[in-house]
């Protein structure tokens, strides 16, 4: 069982890299050059929506630093926009600017288009379904860390 959940781990590591190395080279296709592939994930979570940073850091699991950063450097780069909270002057929002909802729409066409060609790779709804299934599981694990730690101090 050890074996293979460390094989699981690394594997989620190595397909998160992978995700972003795609997300990079259809950067590089457009010669999009002042936004990285990290930015460019951010914006596809903010859709065309306006969000709080709050959310955003909830909606992308991003650690709060690498949100703050990365907004900053979109805001300078025109591809968000970011108003103070007219509830609360402590919390920021975002939204995509026309430069930022373009990327959001090119990777969606992008995931789209990969959507399409999953059949092309054996790769069924069915085990689509099953791998969102476990990796769900894995994430559920994964978001109790104070119970997982009381079970293993108590053996």
């Amino acid at each position: 069982m050890k074996s293979k959940y460390l094989d699981l781990i690394g594997l989620v590591e190595r397909l998160h890299r992978q995700c972003l190395e795609v997300i990079k080279a259809d950067l590089d296709r457009q010669g999009i050059r002042d936004l990285n592939n990290v930015q460019a994930l951010i914006l596809f979570n903010v859709g065309e929506e306006e969000l709080s940073i709050g959310e955003l850091t909830q909606r992308g699991y991003y650690l709060g630093s690498n949100v703050s950063y990365n907004v900053k450097k979109m805001v300078e780069n025109g591809y968000l926009i970011q108003e103070r909270s007219p509830h609360d002057r402590r919390s920021f929002h975002v939204r995509p600017s026309e430069k930022g909802v373009a990327v959001y729409r090119g990777l969606s066409a992008l995931f789209d288009q990969h959507a399409t060609h999953l059949s092309d790779s054996q790769l069924s709804e069915d085990g689509l379904e099953a791998a969102n299934h476990a990796l769900r599981r894995i994430q559920q694990f994964w978001s109790t860390p104070a119970s997982l730690a009381r079970d293993l101090s108590a053996a």
